[in-house]
């Protein structure tokens, strides 16, 4: 199973400084086969093109989006769609992510409509789930994390697995410098990998687990070290080439 380096750029970067960034890490990595990594780069709408106009002739790097509404077309001021998306070149969505939960009041339930749709209109997709330290300190994670994940996946079949991306993020680590522990990491990514294969039977050992919060490159090798840890979904040390390229080569 490759590992999966995915660098979620949130609100950030006009078009001319995406493709700065772009053609900078492209450059630095020209020499390095990504063999053994995937890399996706999920900036804001304006800038999704820019960035796989950059990278389209380059092997193992993608792009995603950071939402997507679950239809085609419509009347749904403010929403992006499927067909624009792939349009542009998205490869991956982005769906659950706690500032969607939280800031946008996403609900479960919504959430998994656009896993179910992303999943339908041939997307990968990465779904994000945590606790809060709220949470945590009151000892639920299990519960919350079971509940993201029993909600998030009603109606995936046993034949998206191979499309689909789960992504942990415990909330109080996200932006913080803050960042779990490796036995905290390993104990919370074997809960949810007993809960996919529970879910799903054996086929849930084949689903990527990423972890994300405050990843940086002095800390990235030793998060992919951890067991179920099969990558990292990386906020703001992945908006400077030179420092997501270290996570990459980490």
């Amino acid at each position: 199973m490759k590992n999966l380096i995915v660098a979620n750029w949130k609100m950030h970067k006009t078009r001319a400084e995406a493709k700065d960034f772009a053609e900078k890490l492209k450059k630095s990595l020209a020499n390095t086969p990504l063999t053994e990594k995937e890399v996706v780069i999920i900036p804001p709408f304006t800038a999704i093109e820019t960035v796989a106009t950059v990278f389209a002739d380059t092997k193992n790097i993608s792009v995603g989006a950071q939402n997507i509404y679950p239809a085609q077309n419509g009347a749904f001021t403010g929403e992006i769609s499927s067909v624009m998306l792939a349009d542009i070149g998205v490869n991956f969505i982005l769906a659950g992510h706690s500032e969607r939960r939280q800031i946008c009041k996403e609900s479960d339930e919504f959430i998994n409509e656009k896993v179910l749709f992303a999943l339908k209109e041939k997307f990968r997709v990465i779904l994000c789930i945590g606790e809060s330290k709220e949470e945590r300190d009151a000892n639920k994670i299990s519960e919350v994390l079971f509940r993201q994940l029993e909600k998030g996946l009603v109606g995936v079949e046993e034949s998206d697995l191979l499309a689909l991306v789960l992504a942990y993020e415990p909330v109080w680590a996200i932006g913080t410098g803050a960042v779990a522990s490796e036995k905290e990491i390993k104990e919370t990514h074997e809960i949810i990998r007993k809960k996919i294969v529970a879910i799903f039977g054996e086929k849930g050992h084949t689903v990527q687990i990423l972890y994300g919060g405050s990843v940086k490159a002095d800390n990235c090798s030793s998060l992919l070290a951890v067991a179920n840890v099969n990558g990292v979904l990386v906020g703001g040390a992945s908006l400077d080439a030179d420092s997501f390229r270290d996570i990459i080569l980490a």
